[in-house]
């Protein structure tokens, strides 16, 4: 801190959040968008929380210029760390947020598989009956490629080939009177 306040205002006014997230203590803290910051839905009951909310606001905005005593801006600098704090919560809990949190080399790459929602193994919700209609289409599909002798170029073809050369029965769908989807 010691080495920051001998610095001249200008400088103290125009580098706050980047002094204040590689200060010692601040490392997992990461930059706020301005965006975020400015937005006032955000900040949304922060200033009954946060003393001399508003200069604190502008300190951590860079556009805070008042010239007032030590004490007095060493309050505001608290309450700015304050403020910033809680803006931070509110902030990684955003999509963007977790991105910027997230070690990039973590963020799993995008599966080309298709979802199946599951709750224990069994599949759940109305569109478990859509994907395997969908599903049904799509090895119909594929029969009808296959008969006409055109390549398919579908990820899982060569497991489904290895389960028609073994002889594996398969389970198809079926609409019954109801319309409802039964197994046969």
């Amino acid at each position: 801190m010691e080495d920051f306040v001998s610095e001249s205002d200008s400088d103290y006014t125009s580098y706050w959040r980047d002094w204040f997230i590689s200060s010692r203590g601040n490392e997992y803290f990461c930059e706020i968008d301005e965006d975020y910051l400015t937005d006032r839905f955000n900040l949304t009951g922060l200033n009954t929380e946060v003393q001399y909310y508003q200069y604190a606001l502008d300190l951590v905005t860079d556009v805070f210029d008042l010239d007032c005593d030590d004490d007095m801006r060493e309050t505001i600098e608290k309450s700015a760390r304050h403020l910033y704090g809680l803006v931070h919560a509110r902030y990684i809990v955003t999509t963007r947020g977790l991105q910027k949190m997230v070690y990039p080399t973590l963020v799993p790459a995008k599966s080309i598989e298709r979802y199946v929602p599951r709750v224990y193994g069994f599949k759940v919700h109305a569109s478990a009956a859509l994907i395997r209609w969908q599903n049904q289409k799509k090895d119909d599909m594929r029969r009808r490629l296959r008969k006409m002798d055109v390549e398919v170029g579908f990820r899982d073809d060569n497991m489904d080939d290895l389960e028609e050369e073994s002889g594996d029965a398969r389970v198809t769908v079926v609409q019954d009177a109801t319309g409802q989807n039964a197994m046969a």
